[in-house]
């Protein structure tokens, strides 16, 4: 019954095939009593984590060699494949599975048109936590992932990696794809000596569109705020839509002087204009914090956390701003 749940939900969503990702891991934790869960894709010589959940979450974009992990055997052989315990299990990525967390896993095969293209795994931080019947569901699981990363390839000119790392409103980078620019910016600094720095951006009024014009409005908003954000981009830089009303973008490389002023001033500036959705017209703006690379961290959340913080601040002095007096 909760395949079939899960099934439902999956048609929902379409060809929306990061969000299908992101829905398969959440369910999988329920499903089975997985810690963690995630799908990682088959890029180049990397296992690359493109949704995650649990205890995993925070490790999307992380990137694990194929040829001394789990999951690059399970593309390899295109089998399923069961640890029982990480820490003598001589086939698995130690380092990788101590970083998440875990002690044993599930490795399930996801094919699209003939190839093995990534796993389903889900994790536990106990030894031997997954039984044959957890084995089965997941591999109901998988192939219900495997129909729909056909479908929302099947009828579209982009390859399945770009349906997987960007976002099918706005076009822009996904999460998935923001925080795997990220882990490549932070692993390169002591090779590259680069400064960089990370936005948050956060749509200001999104709520309000949606509660008095419906979501086509807000949809309209966030694709606007979207084409305005890759207008003045640099090539170098990374924009990316995090979810709903939220938007990040990576300044690499970035003079930090003034080079982040700048780009906020430059982003400001190009959201601050009205525009026009059905004979209606609509005030756009942003809130944005920042935070540099590396003198404030070398940390990616601690990154996030600061300009998150600051992003929120910038937003409350906006509410004030703009709050209606009450007589």
């Amino acid at each position: 019954m909760e395949i079939i749940s899960i099934q439902t939900e999956i048609a929902k969503l379409g060809l929306d095939l990061p969000n299908v990702m992101q829905l398969v891991t959440d369910r999988t934790l329920s499903l089975i009593g997985a810690d963690g869960a995630a799908i990682e894709l088959a890029e180049g010589d990397e296992m690359v984590y493109r949704a995650t959940a649990g205890s995993a979450q925070s490790q999307i974009g992380l990137r694990i060699k194929r040829d001394n992990s789990l999951s690059g055997l399970a593309v390899r052989e295109g089998e399923t494949l069961l640890s029982a315990d990480c820490e003598t299990d001589h086939r698995v990525d130690i380092n990788a599975c101590r970083k998440v967390g875990l002690r044993s896993m599930i490795v399930m095969p996801l094919h699209h048109n003939g190839a093995t293209v990534g796993v389903l795994k889900a994790m536990s931080a106990h030894p031997a936590a997954f039984r044959d019947q957890d084995v089965k569901l997941l591999n109901l699981l998988s192939e219900v992932v495997g129909a729909a990363m056909f479908f929302a390839t099947k009828y579209n000119a982009d390859d399945l990696f770009y349906q997987a790392t960007h976002d099918s409103l706005t076009g822009l980078a996904n999460r998935a794809l923001f925080m795997d620019r990220l882990r490549k910016l932070t692993s390169q600094h002591a090779r590259e000596q680069k400064a960089a720095a990370i936005l948050m951006i956060d749509l200001n009024g999104l709520k309000q569109v949606n509660d008095s014009f419906g979501h086509r409005a807000g949809d309209a908003m966030i694709k606007e705020a979207a084409n305005r954000l890759k207008q003045v981009a640099r090539q170098s830089d990374t924009v990316a839509r995090l979810g709903g009303d939220e938007f990040g973008a990576i300044l690499s490389p970035v003079e930090i002087e003034n080079g982040i002023q700048t780009a906020i001033d430059r982003i400001t500036a190009e959201t601050a204009s009205p525009f026009q959705f059905e004979n209606r017209t609509f005030q756009l703006s942003a809130s944005i914090g920042a935070a540099r690379f590396p003198d404030e961290s070398v940390e990616i959340e601690h990154l996030i956390e600061l300009a998150d913080q600051r992003m929120y601040e910038v937003k409350r002095r906006h509410h004030d701003r703009t709050r209606p007096e009450i007589h």
